[in-house]
């Protein structure tokens, strides 16, 4: 079997897919790319025994002979790098998120076009167990028509947040708006249904002292109330409260889908519940069932994270590059249809909550009026467009707040004083 050959941009996030590679039959790891030299000797040192180049400057790695990139930089710079690899004659492999303003989208759509080569956005938590497998009995039409679900993604990162951000102040992850992360929550919906958000309405969390004492800049959490273009509707709910929640409920016409609660202890997102009828209408032919999907022997997916997810958006973008046409990968127009709504619902919250039409890139004719949009919290990449990361203005937050988190990194690394922010360069998006 052909391994098409792989190059990874970030060492610290990319190791999952590194990892997959060294394991798959079908790809294999050539080139890895970082701005940290102490990331690259991590991944030469287990390395060992395979033929990999590794760089530190991104216009020297692209010049490598290979077939495809996967991009685990910083979440707010997949675009830019994206189109260079594709305009390189590179497919692309990347990381949430796909853009991060209007400007960008525009950009990359096109550049999928003029390329024909594949793009694949990695929302891992489309191929959880029960997520993936909702999409399969959707497809079925076991619940009949698609009426409302809703999405969330709850992870308090304070506990964690020194080694995300390492007291930088202009890290994405302080400077991100309430509703910017969605596509955690908001994506396995879509991703099931196979249905393009049409319109949405954005609220913001308000800020908190685990905000300001960690020096995040944006609301605490974020909701988008989506309408999707059969009048289904879908609430994403995502952020930082208190305690963790990773749950996914679609109702159909004849049926409901529904993945286990993480308090209820039995299963979680791997446990799926499937409440349907035979028939719209048959109220008394229904059943009930609780199973466990298992979609891979465990043995493939073993030691990837997230609920073994990291393998399957790896598998199905290999896949796709050698010639499967039905490998469930998740295409440039699907990955906006996954983020849009987010940037759109912070719009909504600026405009005191109204609605807000969610564009359709795929019709060239609508591409214009958003091609010199930059419209985001990202200083370098907003222009005179720059929006405040919260609604009521950015905060003013002491630098004592990114010293502590500098000093949690310098001290969780057991590096120096000063080398801390080399290290913190290697870490992807996550």
């Amino acid at each position: 079997m052909k391994k098409v050959r792989i190059g990874v941009l970030g060492a610290y996030r990319g190791t999952s897919m590194i990892n997959y590679c060294k394991r798959a039959d079908h790809a294999e790891v050539v080139a890895i790319c970082d701005k940290s030299p102490e990331a690259l000797d991590a991944q030469r040192a287990a390395a060992e025994g395979l033929d990999i180049a590794f760089y530190e400057c991104f216009d020297d790695f692209i010049e490598h002979d290979m077939d495809a990139v996967v991009l685990a930089n910083y979440a707010n710079e997949h675009a830019p790098f994206a189109i260079r690899c594709l305009k390189k004659g590179l497919h692309v492999f990347s990381e949430v998120l796909p853009v991060q303003n209007m400007k960008e989208a525009v950009e990359l759509v096109e550049a999928v076009e003029e390329s024909g080569l594949v793009y694949a956005y990695g929302e891992n938590y489309c191929y959880m167990p029960a997520p993936f497998e909702m999409k399969k009995l959707y497809e079925q039409g076991v619940i009949g028509e698609f009426e409302y679900g809703e999405g969330e993604y709850i992870h308090n990162c304070e506990p964690i947040w020194h080694s995300i951000t390492y007291g930088e102040e202009d890290h994405w992850r302080n400077n991100m708006y309430a509703t910017f992360y969605c596509t955690h929550s908001l994506g396995p919906i879509i991703h099931i249904t196979g249905l393009r958000p049409v319109s949405v309405v954005g609220f913001e969390g308000t800020k908190n002292a685990r905000n300001l004492r960690d020096g995040a800049k944006g609301g605490q959490f974020g909701i988008e109330m989506v309408t999707l273009e059969n009048g289904g509707i879908v609430k994403s709910i995502h952020g930082g409260l208190y305690k963790n929640s990773i749950w996914y409920s679609v109702y159909g016409s004849k049926g409901r889908l529904e993945c286990g609660r993480e308090d209820a202890m039995d299963g979680h997102i791997g446990k799926l519940y499937i409440n349907k009828d035979e028939y719209d209408g048959g109220y008394e032919t229904g059943s009930l069932n609780a199973v466990f999907p298992r979609h891979a022997p465990e043995g493939e997916v073993a030691g990837f994270g997230h609920g073994g997810s990291d393998f399957f958006s790896m598998y199905y973008f290999i896949k796709k590059i050698l010639g499967d046409a039905d490998a469930d990968t998740i295409d440039v127009y699907e990955a906006l249809d996954m983020f849009l709504p987010g940037l759109f619902a912070y719009r909504s919250v600026m405009a005191g909550g109204i609605p807000m039409a969610i564009p359709n890139l795929r019709d060239k004719a609508e591409r214009d009026k958003w091609r010199n949009d930059t419209t985001c919290t990202d200083p370098k990449a907003a222009g005179d467009m720059l929006l405040p990361t919260f609604s009521r203005g950015t905060p003013e937050i002491p630098q004592e707040a990114y010293d502590r988190m500098a000093r949690l990194w310098n001290e969780e690394c057991g590096k120096t004083e000063g080398t801390y922010r080399t290290a913190a360069l290697s870490q992807g998006s996550k």
